[in-house]
């Protein structure tokens, strides 16, 4: 039973990872094209589980798709943003949710100065790390609106706690100009 119970364990596993990366493909596919069209100046906001674009943090290697929402189902194969939360290109916070354990693991690395770029429809948009910080689930200051226009990442903490983690972990960011040229 317990040989029936690891194999199965490790398939789920298996399947989890396989399932992401075959989205992430999908998605990073179909985003290139609607760039390529320019068919909207700057997109509607996007259903649940829809694609508003890729994030890129070139120093950490990290590049992963963002979708609309926070659901489980939406946080295994990508990163969500934060309903009720500003859309890049748009004043306010910015609020992005990964998994520590998949998309977000390279956060540990971070560092204020660090670049990150939010590519859309709309252009890509380039936001400087100010800071990082640590605090509980339940503060969810984080979440709030902020005057001008930043971005906020969140994810769980410690990066190497197993099982549910009992602190989140931070990024706060500044966008550093306006709208960038596309770099399709």
């Amino acid at each position: 039973m317990l040989l029936a119970a690891g194999i199965f364990a490790l398939g789920y596993a298996a399947y989890v990872v396989a399932d992401a990366k075959a989205y992430q493909a999908s998605e990073l596919r179909r985003f290139e094209e609607a760039r390529q069209t320019r068919a909207l100046p700057r997109a509607p906001v996007p259903a649940e589980d829809g694609s508003i674009g890729e994030l890129e943090i070139a120093r950490l290697g990290l590049a992963t798709m963002v979708v609309q929402g926070d659901s489980p189902a939406v946080l295994r194969r990508a990163v969500g943003h934060l309903a009720d939360t500003a859309l890049p290109g748009e004043a306010g916070n910015v609020v992005l949710a990964g998994h520590r354990d998949t998309f977000f693991r390279p956060l540990k690395g971070i560092r204020a100065g660090d670049l990150i770029v939010l590519k859309t429809r709309g252009g890509d948009f380039e936001y400087r790390v100010e800071s990082t910080s640590v605090v509980a689930p339940a503060d969810v200051q984080v979440l709030q609106p902020t005057g001008g226009r930043t971005l906020t990442l969140v994810t769980c903490y410690p990066f190497s706690y197993l099982g549910s983690a009992p602190d989140r972990f931070i990024v706060h960011a500044r966008q550093t100009g306006g709208r960038t040229r596309s770099r399709f």
